[in-house]
């Protein structure tokens, strides 16, 4: 069995599903991509049994077949290779692997494709279509908030909300939460599943640049997400998500306004002075001034700067922990940003200066308690 296909292109397909395959698996045959091919085409998948990941390639061949190739070595020898034709062939009985470029051959084992884990199919799904550029951008706004504790299941994910009238993205990792909506993009039926942080960030890697739509299909137990020739499927968390809005405070009186990136600025350099273990700063904020500081009683460090703000409420002193807010100051855009805050026990809520039309995006981070 033979085919021809192009190093750049086979290079390019395989980088974009290689993140799937985990360095230590339990069975051999998971350090493989398969190739199938059929019809001028080779369909490549990779796996690590919880998500799998496929695409095509255009390729020369006059038969159809199937061989398992050791990733790690194919990846390894195709970074080397200039742009050329390369000629792979395999015996289907030994599944022993011949690569001819035009400089040299390259021989190596492969493995039978029968024992390749089945991919799941779209059996019972349902589908409804979400643009790339919104699908990227809820999984940038959201993914960095959750969990990474496997004793709280439901918070290693992101909660997927599909509405007649609109979508909801959460995450949350009970020190900090993210909410992100939007009411221009639809569904026809409600929904909610928890799709896990690895696929997510997959999925993040391999969206295309330009914006297409992406077809998102779902049943109980797996999601799966279809763009051009790329394929991602995973197994659904199975956890119930917490009630989310019960722990968002909604009367908050005090409203601070504060330039994003001078107060991102700050807060990095602060929080060096800060005890590293809590990363406590102290926000006190009186009339048209915010100070910033942290110290470290262990280390005699201690550090403060002093902000212009506009602030509307009582005089107020809040502590959090500096990492989390940097994190969200990190990922927002906008030049402004608005912190409503109530006391200093209660959560303080983050969200843009403005917002594009048909996008809602609420932060929300716990405080720590003040040590005077």
């Amino acid at each position: 069995m033979r085919f021809v296909v192009s190093t750049t292109q086979l290079l390019k397909k395989l980088q974009l599903i290689s993140g799937v395959i985990s360095s230590n698996t339990v069975l051999p045959i998971l350090e493989d991509f398969l190739f199938d091919i059929q019809d001028g085409k080779i369909k490549v998948f990779a796996t690590d049994l919880e998500t799998s990941m496929s695409t095509e390639i255009d390729a020369e061949s006059k038969e159809s077949g199937r061989i398992a190739i050791p990733a790690k070595i194919l990846l390894d020898t195709l970074k080397t290779l200039p742009e050329q034709p390369l000629t792979f062939a395999f015996d289907e009985k030994t599944f022993g692997i011949e690569i001819s470029s035009s400089t040299g051959k390259y021989k190596l084992a492969g493995e039978n494709p029968e024992d390749f884990p089945k991919i799941p199919t779209t059996e019972d799904a349902t589908e409804v279509e979400i643009p790339s550029e919104v699908l990227g951008r809820a999984i940038g706004q959201t993914l960095f908030a959750v969990s990474n504790d496997e004793l709280r299941p439901a918070m290693t994910g992101v909660l997927f909300q599909l509405q007649p009238d609109g979508m909801t993205f959460v995450s949350t990792d009970a020190s900090k939460l993210v909410k992100y909506k939007r009411t221009d993009v639809v569904a026809q039926e409600a929904a909610s599943f928890i799709v896990p942080k690895k696929a997510l960030q997959l999925l993040k890697g391999s969206l295309p640049t330009e914006n297409t739509q992406v077809q998102v299909s779902y049943n109980s137990s797996n999601a799966f997400f279809s763009f051009a020739e790329t394929q991602l499927i995973c197994r659904l968390v199975d956890a119930k998500y917490p009630d989310y809005n019960a722990v968002i405070p909604v009367d908050n009186d005090n409203l601070l306004t504060v330039g994003r990136m001078d107060f991102l600025n700050t807060l990095k350099r602060v929080s060096i002075f800060s005890n590293k273990t809590t990363y406590q700063c102290v926000l006190n904020i009186a009339g048209t001034e915010l100070k910033v500081s942290s110290q470290d009683l262990d280390f005699s460090n201690e550090a403060f700067e002093r902000l212009n703000c506009t602030y509307d409420g009582d005089d107020l002193e809040i502590a959090f922990n500096a990492r989390f807010l940097i994190e969200m100051l990190g990922v927002l855009e906008t030049e402004e940003i608005k912190i409503e805050l109530s006391s200093p026990t209660r959560a303080g809520i983050l969200v843009p200066g403005d917002t594009e039309d048909g996008e809602q995006l609420l932060m929300l981070v716990m405080p720590v308690m003040l040590n005077h």
